[in-house]
């Protein structure tokens, strides 16, 4: 099934969760000079029109992005993802919202690598034409991102980032979600892995956090909810990522940025974050 287009939920609160993290570990990435690789599993169109038809349906980037636009008091960690939006925005008016994509390429060096995947057809189209000019160092493939891990890792500079998030619009995804994290680790251990979730009422949903948080390796989990669980229908009340040996400055940088984005973006009183590491992380 291949229904699900993000251009609907471009700029939420779960997208705004999981670029602030994309963009602290890119940073991180950088402070090397060795080069790294970048596959993005499920990577959507690459850049969105938050002025288009299709966001304004939903109108998920108004109580998302729309509320940090323009903020004054945005915690330090956050200022690179937010000078990266306004790039993409020229430093004008919010019209352009950027996916996963559009920040890696943004934040990646000439000697970096981009691989991204998509199967939907129009957003496959729309991405390839977004980095129509990237050069050898950026491949953009109609493909399944999951397929793709098993021959991408691990990278010749044994150096790069995973992104895994699915739509989960079909239950599949769950179990291909841990199956390929275990399978992608048995290539690529040293890998750091960033794992998506959605705060859905499924049983699914409910239950994925806590098979990987058995995984024995180290990571960390941080969850954003803007309101409190739905109890039926599809709604996404907040979302996790899970990160696979993660950077040492990524704690420290969302333990300054989940309470505010908590705050600002709270939509009823039970909104609320969270950030726990395995034990097997170095204090």
């Amino acid at each position: 099934m291949l229904s699900y287009r993000h251009a609907f939920h471009a700029g939420n609160h779960a997208d705004i969760l999981k670029h602030l993290v994309l963009t602290l570990c890119l940073q991180h990435m950088n402070a090397k000079d060795k080069s790294w690789l970048l596959l993005d599993t499920h990577a959507g169109a690459g850049l969105y029109a938050i002025d288009s038809d299709e966001a304004r349906k939903t109108g998920e980037y108004i109580d998302g992005i729309a509320r940090l636009w323009n903020r004054v008091d945005l915690p330090a960690p956050m200022k690179p993802y937010m000078d990266a939006l306004q790039a993409c925005n020229r430093g004008l008016k919010l019209r352009r919202y950027p996916g996963s994509p559009w920040l890696a390429g943004h934040f990646a060096r000439e000697i970096d690598t981009l691989r991204f995947c998509e199967l939907h057809s129009t957003d496959f189209a729309l991405l390839r034409r977004e980095f129509k000019d990237g050069g050898r160092r950026v491949m953009v493939e109609q493909a399944d991102g999951f397929e793709a891990m098993k021959a991408t890792l691990p990278p010749p500079s044994r150096r790069g980032l995973v992104l895994i998030d699915p739509s989960y619009e079909i239950k599949s995804d769950y179990p291909r979600v841990v199956a390929a994290l275990e399978d992608g680790l048995k290539r690529f251990a040293t890998g750091t892995y960033l794992v998506w979730l959605p705060f859905l009422p499924s049983i699914e949903s409910r239950g994925l956090p806590e098979k990987l948080k058995k995984l024995p390796v180290d990571w960390l989990y941080a969850s954003l909810n803007v309101c409190g669980p739905a109890t039926k229908g599809h709604g996404m009340n907040g979302s996790a990522m899970f990160i696979v040996n993660p950077p040492w400055t990524l704690k420290n940088a969302l333990e300054h940025c989940l309470p505010w984005l908590a705050r600002v973006l709270a939509l009823a009183d039970t909104a609320g974050w969270e950030l726990v590491e395995s034990s097997a992380i170095p204090q």
